[in-house]
């Protein structure tokens, strides 16, 4: 299997933050550690787009500052396109890093005149400078507004900037964190559309998108990890996720002439009873079969006016997993 991106057994800690009160009683105490990632594996297929979800805290952008070459972990190793994040002179031309800190562009300056002294930090040759510039403006249509100061741009318009910035190189590896924080959902949908299509699509470029917008994951991306804690507890497609926790499928019924009794393994969710058509969800356990099912109502008299199944929800399967981790840590 090709992977563009491997983490094996990633640690990583940090000092905790101490207090005054500490700092003045305990002057010369050891600070505790804050643990950011416990023994992370990672493998991201050369081309996919890979979503890395969690709450707040749970180490997405630590795990991306290592990828990005930023901090090294104290244990295990990661590898971009064969070559371990140490050899960051080897990783680093591979690698183009997104992110919503708008801290790092020079807000005096033109977004054109930005890209051009990004372009040289990242080594782009003088001649091909001026032309790689105008293609990515065209590209994350900011034709327009290049010659206007970066601080007149609205949040849509610096995101886009930071992935033309991004892309100056032109990376076969992109790291995306939080790249829609902040942006209206017109923005955001026309980012998505940018990852998906052009990025992806187009140009065959391998996604790493760490986010906690669930919903944008969905759109986005082949596969996902959700990372709590500093751990990975889940990882697959978006249906494998989703299913995660769940031992029944449900199926939504509309039945005329019928009286709504079932018994295992089929089991009624929930029953409502609307101008002389039942409509009523019905979880199938085990191994269950969705045309005893429909036997089964039909011959109880029921006609039956449609029947869909009901996908898992990937919001309603991160909060299993989350109440899980908490039960995890209570016991």
């Amino acid at each position: 299997m090709d992977y563009a991106i491997e983490g094996v057994q990633l640690e990583k800690s940090f000092a905790k933050k101490r207090s005054l009160t500490e700092l003045i009683t305990k002057p010369f105490g050891a600070p505790g550690r804050v643990h950011a990632l416990r023994n992370v594996d990672l493998q991201v297929k050369t081309g996919e787009i890979f979503g890395l979800l969690g709450p707040n805290g749970a180490g997405k952008t630590t795990l991306v500052k290592i990828l990005s070459c930023l901090i090294l972990p104290d244990r295990g190793h990661a590898v971009i396109g064969g070559d371990d994040v140490r050899h960051e002179n080897k990783v680093k031309p591979r690698i183009g890093m997104v992110h919503s800190d708008e801290r790092s562009f020079y807000w005096r300056l033109s977004g054109r005149d930005n890209l051009r002294f990004f372009a040289r930090l990242y080594n782009v040759p003088g001649t091909r400078i001026e032309p790689r510039i105008d293609e990515l403006l065209r590209k994350v249509d900011l034709v327009e507004a290049a010659p206007r100061r970066f601080s007149d741009y609205s949040s849509g318009m610096k995101q886009r900037l930071s992935i033309a910035r991004a892309l100056l190189h032109d990376p076969p590896i992109l790291l995306m964190d939080e790249p829609t924080r902040s942006l209206d959902p017109a923005s955001s949908l026309s980012l998505r559309r940018l990852i998906k299509d052009e990025l992806n699509g187009r140009d065959g470029k391998t996604i790493l998108l760490a986010t906690h917008n669930l919903r944008e994951a969905e759109v986005l991306c082949d596969r996902i990890a959700i990372l709590v804690s500093g751990t990975v507890r889940q990882v697959g497609t978006i249906a494998e996720v989703r299913r995660w926790g769940i031992n029944e499928r449900q199926f939504r019924l509309e039945v005329s002439r019928w009286s709504a009794d079932l018994a295992p393994p089929f089991r009624i969710v929930s029953s409502e009873l609307v101008s002389g058509v039942r409509k009523v969800v019905v979880a199938v356990d085990g191994d269950g079969r969705l045309d005893d099912l429909l036997k089964t109502v039909m011959a109880q008299g029921g006609t039956i006016e449609a029947c869909d199944r009901i996908e898992p929800d990937l919001e309603e399967a991160f909060s299993r997993l989350l109440a899980a981790e908490t039960a995890r840590g209570a016991a």
